[in-house]
Parts: C-alpha cells; sequence; structure tokens
C-alpha cells in the first residue's frame, strides 16, 4: 500500500496532483506544528497513521516503538505546549515517520533549535537514514551541512548547480 503523510495534515488538499503522489511512498516534516490542545503526544503520533487507516490494534504497537526511537517514551501523555522546541520536533519527526515511509523530507528542522539541540536532530535524521529511509534535508544551516559531509545539492532557479557526494556549503561549483 502506497502511502503521503504531509506533516501539514490539517489543511485538507483536494488536489490531483497531490492524489497522484500518493503512489509513492514519502512523508515530509515541514515543522513542529502540532495539535496543541487537542491531542497528546501519542495522539498527535496515531493521527498519523489513523489517516491512512491503520488498524488500532497496529496503531497501539507502531506509536510506542517509533517515540522511543526519537526519545520520547516517557512523554507521550504531555501535550505539545508542555513540551520544549525540540521535543516538539520530535514529535513532528516521529509522526513523520509512524508509516515507515521510503523517504522523509525535512524543511528547516533545526531552524528555531538552539544548536545542542539541532545537532540532536540531525543526529537523529542520520540513524534514520542509516535505518534505509531516504533522507532529503533542505537548510540553510552551513555549520551543518559543513560537518554532515553527506551529498549536497544546489539548486539556483530551479536548475542543479551544484550535486557533491560529500560536500559542505561553500564547496566549489
Amino acid at each position: 500500500m502506497a502511502r503521503v503523510a504531509l506533516e501539514d495534515w490539517q489543511e485538507q488538499i483536494r488536489d490531483p496532483k497531490i492524489e497522484c503522489m500518493s503512489r509513492d511512498e514519502m512523508t515530509a516534516l515541514q515543522s513542529e506544528r502540532l495539535v496543541r490542545q487537542v491531542k497528546n503526544v501519542y495522539e498527535n503520533v496515531a493521527f498519523a497513521m489513523y489517516i491512512v487507516k491503520a488498524t488500532p490494534r497496529h496503531i497501539r504497537r507502531q506509536v510506542p516503538m517509533v517515540l522511543s526511537l526519537v526519545g520520547l517514551s516517557g512523554k507521550a501523555k504531555m501535550y505539545p505546549n508542555e513540551l520544549s522546541g525540540g521535543e516538539q520536533q520530535r514529535v513532528a519527526l516521529a509522526r513523520a515517520l509512524v508509516n515507515n515511509p521510503s523517504m522523509l523530507i525535512a524543511d528547516e528542522p533545526t531552524g528555531n533549535l538552539d544548536p545542542d539541540t539541532a545537532w540532536e536532530i540531525m543526529n537523529l535524521l542520520n540513524n534514520i537514514n542509516l535505518r534505509g529511509t531516504t533522507v532529503v534535508v533542505a537548510t540553510h544551516a552551513k555549520d551543518i551541512v559543513d560537518k554532515m559531509k553527506k551529498r549536497v545539492i544546489q539548486i539556483d532557479k530551479g536548475i542543479i548547480v551544484r550535486d557533491d557526494k560529500k560536500g559542505g556549503y561553500d564547496s566549489e561549483l
């Protein structure tokens, strides 16, 4: 079964182009936006499974596993407004991962985080990649790009102008 789970699920999109995309299994992690007062951490993550019609049994098994993966096992009953920014980002990551996507797209995943928390998130994304999920990160964080030494693709006005296997932020074009 193919799935697409966009992090901004609150907005229902009725677009034929989006429906075609649902044939590919992909998750986009765009921000840490969560249902603040309505759902706790467990329910936020479970919601991603609910919208793809996962069985209650599968949800009960999968959500605790993914919360453990992102280091939030003890926070399942807390609400997003009770969490730090880094913990909120981990909840968004858990929700993006809970349906086992083959690809995760992270748009500025460290944008509003302090440097230590940013590195925790990047290490988590690296571990997710090592487990077999393709991870694409869009970022302006020069220090992260330079230290990660991962593939860097630079796009300018819609055209790929650089593709380095182990590049840095300012590598030569």
